[in-house]
């Protein structure tokens, strides 16, 4: 009996999956994904300039590198024109980190995650990245489709973020969302329209664990997630201008579920008086 069509192209994208590989480039990506045991490496192209300023973690030996003449290096991987390498290349493959609930549930770091819908600028997604690092977020969680896949742009953006914050990537946004919330997450959905504040979101929230929903610039949440949010909350502003980048609004959004999360201070105790 033939399978169905659909189980078929399943299968075949499993396939795909499981031997795609990404090229990341420029030397501080390189050199974070070389410290990272979790990335399989398969192939380091370098300049001579490149691997003497990686000579320290080329020493562990994770993988030899090939030396190109910076006139070659160009021929010697498939690179876009536009990309600024540095003289520095390495072939890998995505990184696994399992799934939302191993990752979410009791994950290192602020019980606090990011779920973006369809944001596929893969700098926006490297900037964020790099917020929900700083700020200690367990993971920054986006669709399988329509969103920004692991590459070296998003690589070199993300500063290094890539190999130590969780990315993960799920076969349906909703499920996910229903799936933290059943984890005991509260889902702040961020709409500038909302007549809820942030603040007033994050304090209805009462200490529970908050994963902040932001949509692509533009046309913002779609409307399955925005009915699966617990709460949709606007970052105030002056003026007659409210927009952000989606980068900048979950940096601004991470920093407020931080303050928010934080032991009050005691009156009188600022410190020491002698």
């Amino acid at each position: 009996m033939r399978k169905p069509d659909w189980v078929i192209e399943k299968e075949r994208t499993r396939r795909r999956e499981a031997t795609a590989t990404l090229w990341l480039f420029g030397l501080h990506a390189v050199r974070d994904a070389l410290g990272n045991p979790a990335r399989e490496k398969l192939r380091l192209v370098l300049t001579p300039n490149a691997a003497e300023r990686l000579k320290d973690v080329l020493e562990a030996g994770a993988v030899v590198p090939e030396i190109h003449d910076p006139r070659r290096f160009d021929k010697a991987v498939p690179l876009e024109p536009e990309n600024v390498h540095q003289g520095a290349a390495l072939e890998t493959r995505p990184l696994a980190w399992g799934s939302p609930a191993e990752v979410c549930a009791a994950g290192r770091g602020a019980p606090l995650v990011v779920l973006l819908d369809r944001v596929t600028d893969p700098h926006n997604v490297g900037a964020i990245l790099r917020s929900a690092e700083v700020f200690g977020a367990r993971a920054v969680i986006a669709p399988l489709r329509h969103s920004a896949p692991e590459t070296g742009a998003l690589a070199k953006t993300a500063s290094g973020a890539l190999e130590r914050q969780p990315y993960l990537r799920v076969a349906n946004l909703a499920e996910t969302m229903e799936e933290l919330k059943r984890m005991g997450f509260v889902l702040l959905g961020l709409d500038g329209q909302a007549g809820t504040a942030l603040h007033e979101g994050l304090a209805a929230a009462a200490g529970r664990p908050v994963g902040l929903v932001l949509g692509a610039e533009g046309p913002g949440l779609r409307d399955k997630t925005r009915e699966t949010c617990d709460h949709l909350v606007r970052i105030p502003y002056a003026g007659g201008f409210g927009s952000l980048n989606v980068s900048n609004a979950a940096a601004v959004a991470l920093y407020a579920a931080t303050l928010a999360a934080a032991p009050a201070t005691p009156a009188g105790g600022g410190g020491d008086n002698g």
